[in-house]
Order: structure tokens, then C-alpha cells, then sequence
């Protein structure tokens, strides 16, 4: 599929209506994009390419009107590198919660320390689970993939006739201990 048709592909859906989801029993999901549908994602999330990505996991009624997503993510991404700008494949397995409350409010001054809510959010009416494989890809992608053998160089700038700063000049606290161990140590002189 050339760029320009998987940049102007929809975005996959797989929505569940929050009212038609059982009360009593777990509703299992599974959300494996065919190609183009993989093609639209790794175009909006900058991907190079994305091979492969599930989510599997059930919706669990909690009480009378929240519920409880759990789901495992697995995903293989092909990211630029962040130096040379190689491909870089990275497979990525996480696990899902959300919590969805229909009394959710959200947390004010001291509130926001309460961890326990924090997972938490509004309870929609269609839980897309599309959306939360995007979100959570989006989340756990690595931010400077890196290809193997790639490193940062070392950069030196200085003006005509100095002399450039090293590692050792920027941590002025490194010569300390030498001079700690010379003054500890018998006879030890630190001039």
C-alpha cells in the first residue's frame, strides 16, 4: 500500500456499548488489525511499520455501574533510529487496567496524592477498545529507539585557541575523591 493510502486510511474501531455489556459475566475482546488497518495506526503514530499488534483482554462489571478493562498488548513496531535514522524493531508486551466510573470527578489539589484513583477515568458510553491498543502502543513505544552499534558522539565546542571541556572538566566534584583517599592515607599530603 503506497504512504499516501495508508496516511488516509481510517483508523480501525472495535467499540463495545458500555449499556449492552454484561453484568454478570466477563465480555472477552480480541483486537488483531488486518494490514491496512495496521498501516493507518503506524501512520499515525509515526511508525516506520508495525508488523504485528494484539489486544486481548475482557471487560468486567465492577458493582452496579463500573467497569474493569484488563488486557495484554503485543506488539512488534519499526521505529527510525533516533541517531542514524536506521529501522529499529522492537517488540513490546504490556499489560492493561482501566478503570471506568460513572461518578468519576476529577481530582483536585490534595486529591491528585490519592493513587488508587488515578487509574481511573470517566465511564463512556462505547468503550473503543481500538482506541486503547493505539493509547497504550502510543505510551509504551520506545522515545529514542536506538540501532544496534549506534551511540552518541561526543560534542566539543570551544573558542579559538581554548581548550575543550572534557567529562572530567564538567564533574568538579570527580577530583574529590582522589584527594579524600590522599589525605586519608598515611603521610597523605594534599599539596
Amino acid at each position: 500500500m503506497p504512504a499516501d493510502d495508508a496516511a488516509s486510511a481510517t483508523l480501525p474501531s472495535l467499540p463495545y456499548r458500555v449499556a449492552a455489556l454484561a453484568a454478570r459475566k466477563p465480555t472477552r475482546f480480541a483486537f488483531t488489525p488486518d494490514g491496512r488497518a495496521r498501516a493507518a495506526i503506524a501512520a499515525a503514530l509515526d511508525l516506520l511499520e508495525l508488523p504485528q499488534l494484539t489486544l486481548k483482554g475482557e471487560i468486567t462489571a465492577q458493582g452496579r455501574n463500573d467497569y474493569l478493562l484488563n488486557a495484554a498488548l503485543a506488539a512488534t513496531v519499526v521505529q527510525p533510529c533516533a541517531i542514524s535514522l536506521a529501522p529499529v524493531t522492537t517488540r513490546i508486551t504490556e499489560t492493561i487496567a482501566r478503570r471506568y466510573l460513572q461518578d468519576f470527578t476529577d481530582p483536585t489539589g490534595d486529591e491528585t496524592e490519592l493513587a488508587d484513583e488515578l487509574d481511573a477515568e470517566p465511564l463512556p458510553e462505547v468503550i473503543d477498545i481500538a482506541a486503547v491498543a493505539m493509547e497504550a502502543l502510543l505510551l509504551a513505544l520506545p522515545l529514542f529507539p536506538r540501532a544496534p552499534g549506534e551511540a552518541l558522539g561526543n560534542a566539543s565546542a570551544t573558542a579559538p585557541g581554548a581548550q575543550p571541556l572534557d567529562d572530567a572538566a564538567l564533574k568538579p566534584f570527580a577530583g574529590l575523591a582522589g584527594l579524600a583517599a590522599r589525605l586519608k592515607s598515611p603521610g597523605g599530603d594534599a599539596a
